[in-house]
């Protein structure tokens, strides 16, 4: 008889991640698929309203006026001769703008479901005694808690990325559909622009970039899951509160030379607001209003977040924060 080999480290380590996925399947799977559902539901409901409505004011005598040219009727072929090179490049952006804002559910659910699973990732083991299960397995407490790092840093943004894409996708055929049942040819019109393929290489590929940029608050949050005792999301939150409004309040950074409110925007909102997949370099961009659609959105654009220094700041003082709550996790003993 063969003897038996034990398995490999990255073996278990599969295990572990899909441990993770099979408990928390409701809200890394179904929570941001029902999200895109709805979101596409609703977008479809709001196209089918433009239409009656546009019907209803050509019925009512309105015409359609494109370039000097009266179009009667809702002959969208006709009016899309008349559109100029300009016309179409506009075109172009707004379709850019509205295919991701009806992928944005997803995204949504993807940041409450992120937060929470961190808060719950090491303090729902001790609750229910389940920790001495897994404690009593040949698994490692580092890679226990990596395992659930790779899972919210990865894969809750994978699944409700590729939500986003469907959620997209879905809407894109709805309005072609339309398109194509008032004269008008869908393809060069919504697909030769190649945006929905854009923006989902964009999606994709900004996955990296945003599970970087929530270190900190991946972090935090996992030390306290693996510290508190109870009610890890009321300490997870009154702490950088309390430090917030201490430091407004006394002005104490004035000593150092720092603004008043400084921390919160510096450490407070990175504490806690990190999976949310928008930077500061990226409100910063969109309220500066220069751009492009196609450039608000470009690959380029969303990796040279990794030029701020804050960014970097934040990856050491999570790796920080992970190493204690591996720590922790090690030496708790109460439920």
């Amino acid at each position: 008889m063969a003897a038996r080999t034990a398995p490999h480290a990255t073996h278990r380590f599969r295990l572990l991640l899909r441990r993770e996925y099979w408990e928390h399947r409701g809200g890394m799977f179904w929570a941001p698929l029902i999200a895109g559902a709805v979101s596409s539901l609703l977008s479809i409901g709001l196209l089918i309203v433009g239409i009656w409505t546009a019907h209803k004011a050509v019925a009512d005598g309105h015409l359609i006026q494109a370039n000097g040219v009266t179009i009667n009727g809702m002959d969208l072929g006709a009016l899309v001769q008349q559109l100029s090179g300009d016309d179409l490049h506009q075109l172009s952006e707004g379709l850019t703008i509205t295919l991701a804002l009806s992928s944005l559910w997803p995204f949504f659910v993807m940041i409450f479901v992120a937060f929470f699973y961190c808060l719950g990732a090491l303090y729902d083991d001790r609750r229910d005694r389940s920790v001495l299960f897994w404690k009593s397995l040949p698994v490692s407490d580092t890679a226990t808690v990596l395992s659930k790092v790779v899972t919210v840093m990865l894969v809750i943004p994978l699944i409700a990325t590729l939500m986003a894409i469907v959620t997209m996708l879905v809407f894109l055929v709805a309005l072609s559909i339309a398109v194509a049942a008032h004269g008008a040819n869908p393809f060069p019109l919504l697909w030769s622009n190649g945006a929905v393929f854009l923006l989902a290489a964009q999606f994709l590929a900004a996955i990296p970039v945003y599970a970087a940029w929530m270190m900190p608050t991946l972090g935090w949050l996992l030390l306290c899951s693996a510290w508190a005792k109870s009610k890890p999301f009321l300490w997870a939150l009154l702490i950088p509160l309390a430090l917030g409004i201490a430091t407004s309040m006394t002005g104490l950074l004035q000593v150092f030379g720092l603004e008043r409110h400084w921390l919160w925007g510096n450490v407070v909102a990175r504490m806690l607001l990190g999976t949310v997949p928008v930077t500061p370099r990226d409100i910063d961009y969109i309220q500066a209003g220069g751009g492009t659609a196609s450039e608000m959105f470009s690959i380029q654009g969303t990796w040279s977040n990794f030029a701020e220094p804050a960014m970097w700041i934040g990856i050491v003082a999570g790796i920080v924060m992970i190493v204690i709550a591996i720590r922790l996790r090690r030496w708790r003993e109460e439920g």
